[in-house]
């Protein structure tokens, strides 16, 4: 709730002072020393402008699952902000964000269809005031959304002494969980194809990883892998190759062996080869029956998952099961494979151009509608 406070005040000041941030996200709000009573401060203005009462702008900026949806119709003010603010008032009570999924295209369907779900825990335990709040922000409709003033005298926060204190902690703690198993999911997959690689496609990949590996001590460190990434003209940004370090660094140990290199090397290719897939699909269907289901989605990463593993298997299945019938079809487990599946690191990959055209492309096709007049 403090953190909240904190935001919207600083929101608040700005617009007082015909600021638009543009860019607001937990990243960009940081403390301002490591002591308990730091001051927490909000950074990256890189993106921000100054503007007018009743001006209107159409530049797409910001970050995909904290942008408004007016940003998307090109036709934004200040309201933009609370927005982005909202959203981040629902990871902070939840965990995740309110409209997210693996593609930008979804990504922007979310955002538009501004369906947010008070269902899921831990909303049933999360105060109606709190919820009121949370919904006034992500108003779809700027005209009707709280401004930020609006926000700090709304009764939630100004009766933050009297709120109940309800330990959210561990519900959200297992919904960050989820991503932690969807990439194990997808690491586990990514081994499954890579037993599945042709002799010549393995022989490459063991030449491209002998190469970068420059010291010859069987595994690449993140400034090799960086400098053999460039070579070969990936042109990737350290923060992306530091994801991928992550992501495929099995054993934790800092650093990548020629197996975890190899899940690398497929993820790069975008994993196109739709054999290779079905092999990695077939995997999990234990019972060959077209589908992955939740039993057997558990049995295969059973050595994978700690705690909670079974609020973790359905947080999967919840996620990845676009028709909602409860069972991973091979469809979605491509959809899955080939996009990214951790919303904080996905949001990264999101460039503000690829959203630019993909605005474009639905104001063209009638997907998207223009606001007419002012806000």
């Amino acid at each position: 709730m403090l953190a909240c406070f904190i935001c919207i005040i600083s929101l608040q000041e700005c617009h007082k002072n015909g600021v638009m941030h543009r860019d607001l996200k937990p990243e960009n709000f940081l403390f301002g020393n490591k002591k308990e009573n730091a001051p927490l401060k909000a950074i990256d203005f890189g993106l921000s402008v100054f503007f007018r009462p009743g001006e209107c702008f159409n530049e797409i900026v910001g970050s995909p699952y904290y942008m408004a949806p007016e940003v998307l119709k090109r036709n934004y003010g200040p309201e933009v902000d609370v927005w982005s603010a909202g959203v981040i008032l629902y990871i902070l009570l939840c965990g995740v964000p309110p409209f997210w999924a693996e593609t930008e295209q979804g990504v922007a369907q979310a955002i538009l269809c501004s369906v947010v779900d008070f269902k899921r825990e831990p909303w049933p335990k999360v105060s109606d005031s709190a919820k009121d709040l949370v919904r006034h922000m992500i108003e779809p409709d700027p005209k009707k959304r709280l401004t930020a003033q609006q926000v700090l005298d709304h009764t939630w926060l100004q009766n933050a002494s009297k709120a109940p204190n309800v330990n959210l902690g561990e519900t959200v703690r297992a919904r960050l969980q989820q991503f932690s198993g969807m990439n194990k999911l997808k690491k586990k997959a990514l081994r499954v194809v890579a037993e599945y690689l042709s002799v010549e496609e393995v022989a490459d990949i063991k030449e491209m990883f002998d190469k970068m590996d420059i010291n010859q001590d069987g595994k690449l460190s993140f400034e090799e892998l960086k400098l053999g990434l460039h070579k070969l003209g990936h042109q990737i940004s350290d923060s992306d190759i530091q994801i991928l370090m992550e992501a495929a660094d099995v054993n934790g140990s800092g650093t990548l062996e020629y197996g975890e290199f190899v899940a690398v090397s497929i993820h790069l290719r975008k994993i196109g080869n739709d054999e290779h897939l079905h092999r990695a699909f077939s995997y999990f269907d234990l019972n060959k029956s077209g589908y992955i289901e939740i039993e057997e989605l558990s049995d295969s990463l059973a050595d994978d998952l700690g705690p909670n593993q079974e609020e973790v298997i359905n947080a999967i299945i919840h996620d990845v099961d676009t028709d909602k019938d409860g069972r991973i079809s091979y469809e979605e487990f491509a959809a899955m494979m080939k996009a990214g599946t951790d919303w904080r690191k996905a949001s990264r990959q999101y460039s503000r151009e690829r959203f630019s055209n993909l605005s474009s492309r639905l104001l063209k096709d009638g997907s998207l509608q223009l606001i007419s007049g002012g806000r």
